[in-house]
């Protein structure tokens, strides 16, 4: 018997007339909602940022780690859904405007979801709850939307266990402190992340590929816009200077490499691998390489602007720091290893959707980890001018190497 297909299911004309969801197509692109929703998630990524500058040790990024597994997760159930039907269309609308309040709720609690301030309600349990209401209405909205499609319908069902889940650990980490309260976190993103892996991709729909490709790279496009926000943040209110000039411009230089790397070539070919693939391969596909390995990704570059942030800081003069200062510990790891990570990722999405070997990210990504603990005895300076400098050495080094590959990838027909 051959597999169902994942491209559209069936659903009841009646169905959709009262709910007035209109389904995705092939070419459908990201909606304006869609792109109104991500601007919470902008905020919740700031939000990550300063919660680790007010804590800069490593208990502090694997914090902050943690959390941005949670708010990713809270992403990628809407951009299923949103592959599904259209975001601004019926009852998806007031969906997404409903889930986009619980979000910013969860942003605004982001600096309470470990420990909670004194007064007013308890942050950590508003966290996990605003955190339930998100995952309810994405479960409402994709049993809605799934009509007389009994195979999403059947996988909602599976996945409501992993969400209930989730949630009650959060809940119970509210009531705990320290080390206890952070194994369950990374206990509640396990439960979530891994029994979504367990139920698996049998079930779930992928209408349009260029939408879902598109939706990813336009948050890895956010995210590289916090790492820009965070040089701004570092410099605020205080005097601009040669230094801070000089960082600046190398932070942005750290930024656009990392824009390279992902949106020259990588983007098309994923977004290209994802449209060949068929039937339940396709699903595969985007869960592992697009909802599962992003989140490095994204994390890496969150990482990368804390360390940026904390960078033009010393340049700036904060806290009695100078240019000649060395940056050290958590938000050089920070720097160095985000930025890493960030490329580890980019190798695994390449091999998981098309088996490419992008040897040299992987190489880069391991050098840099490995002379983090040597730049860490540089002035702050030279520490982002040498990152800056062997990513544009990768940038360029690509960019030769793949010069007719690249041309033929970028101008290929169906791109004009």
């Amino acid at each position: 018997m051959s597999e169902p297909s994942t491209s559209e299911p069936s659903t009841r004309p009646g169905r959709t007339r009262r709910s007035r969801m209109e389904r995705v197509t092939e070419g459908s692109a990201a909606t304006t909602l869609e792109l109104f929703f991500d601007l919470v998630f902008v905020f919740a990524l700031t939000q990550v940022t300063a919660f680790m500058a007010e804590d800069p040790t490593p208990r502090g990024l694997l914090r902050g780690a943690l959390i941005l597994a949670v708010v990713w997760w809270c992403w990628v159930g809407y951009s299923w859904s949103s592959n599904l039907v259209k975001a601004d269309e019926g009852a998806a609308r007031s969906a997404m405007l409903a889930a986009m309040a619980a979000m910013f709720l969860i942003a605004i609690a982001i600096p309470e979801s470990f420990d909670d301030l004194p007064g007013g309600l308890d942050g950590p349990v508003v966290f996990a709850l605003c955190y339930l209401l998100v995952r309810a209405v994405h479960l409402v909205l994709f049993w809605t939307a799934s009509g007389d499609d009994r195979g999403l319908r059947a996988q909602v069902l599976r996945f409501l266990p992993t969400m209930v889940g989730g949630t009650v650990l959060l809940l119970v980490a509210s009531q705990t402190t320290g080390a206890v309260q952070v194994l369950l976190w990374a206990a509640a993103v396990l439960f979530d992340y891994g029994g979504t892996l367990v139920i698996g991709a049998t079930g779930w729909r992928i209408n349009s590929p260029k939408h879902f490709a598109e939706r990813h790279g336009l948050i890895v496009i956010i995210a590289l816009g916090e790492s820009i926000v965070a040089i701004g943040v570092g410099v605020n209110e205080l005097a601009i200077s040669w230094p801070i000039v000089a960082g600046a411009l190398l932070g942005l230089v750290v930024a656009a490499a990392l824009w390279w790397v992902y949106f020259d070539t990588n983007g098309l070919l994923i977004e290209r691998a994802l449209a060949s693939a068929e039937g339940h391969e396709r699903v595969r596909m985007a869960r592992a390489a697009f909802s599962y390995l992003h989140l490095p990704a994204v994390i890496g570059i969150v990482m990368l602007a804390l360390g940026l942030k904390k960078a033009l800081g010393y340049l700036a003069g904060d806290d009695g720091h100078s240019a000649a200062d060395h940056l050290h510990g958590a938000p050089l790891w920070a720097l160095y290893g985000g930025t890493a990570l960030y490329l580890f990722a980019l190798a695994a999405i390449s091999w998981r959707c098309s088996r490419t070997q992008k040897y040299q990210r992987l190489g880069l990504g391991l050098v840099l980890v490995a002379i983090t603990p040597l730049v860490a005895f540089l002035p702050v300076l030279v520490t982002l001018g040498v990152l800056a400098a062997v990513l544009v050495g990768l940038v360029m080094g690509e960019w030769s190497y793949y010069k007719a590959q690249r041309d033929e990838i970028r101008h290929a027909p169906e791109h004009h």
